[in-house]
Parts: C-alpha cells; structure tokens; sequence
C-alpha cells in the first residue's frame, strides 16, 4: 500500500491554511537574526510595505547575516588555519587541549586576547 504526505502552509499571522500557489514562506533579517515566515500572498505583501520606507533608506549587505548561538557571547570562531595555532598557543600557555575537536571557548578567548 502505498502512502502519502501532503504539507500545507498555514499563514502564521492568522494560523488560516494558504491555498497552493497562494503564499510563500518569507526570509528576512533583523538585528543579526534570521526569519522566515509563511505568509499568504497578500500578507507578504503588506510586510514588504511595511518595510519599504526603511529598506528604500538601507545599504544593501552582502547576504542576510547568519544568526550564531555562543554560549558566553565573547568567543568568536576561528578560521580552519587559525585553529592549529590556537592548539599550539594553548599547549605552551598551560592550557590542554585536544588534538582533534572543539577548542574550548576559554583557550579562543585567551588566544584572542594575547594576539
């Protein structure tokens, strides 16, 4: 026997299910933080003129920044080549670390600090 799924979009200002070809899900971003919404067309529509005079004012970026969770707020990724750097700083700074895996957020920020 065989089964099938069906996903429907529901608008997620009225909660109302949107028709095929009715809506879309919308991407904007805000503060560093991405979103994504599924409006109905018309809905879509009103958050564009909404946000028309500020965006009409903005500079473009690049892309829509990416939201990051840190656990403390202050450590900051390193690049791929930074990281055997930051692996022999920490061995001869007293700190230990693994020779594969995470670095812990406390050596990156030492690291940062001291350079």
């Amino acid at each position: 026997m065989a089964q099938k799924y069906i996903v429907q979009l529901v608008d997620d200002l009225t909660q109302e299910p949107i028709d095929e070809g009715a809506g879309e899900s919308v991407r904007f971003s805000l503060d560093g933080v991405g979103y994504t919404i599924d409006l109905t067309t018309e809905h879509a529509d009103e958050l564009r003129n909404a946000l028309a005079p500020y965006v009409s004012k903005a500079r473009k970026g690049d892309s829509a920044p990416r939201a990051t969770s840190r656990s403390n707020g202050s450590a900051s990724r390193a690049p791929k080549g930074d990281l055997k750097a930051i692996r022999e700083w920490a061995s001869s700074n007293g700190y230990k670390v693994s020779s594969r895996g995470r670095i812990p957020a406390e050596v990156q920020n030492a690291y940062n600090a001291a350079h």
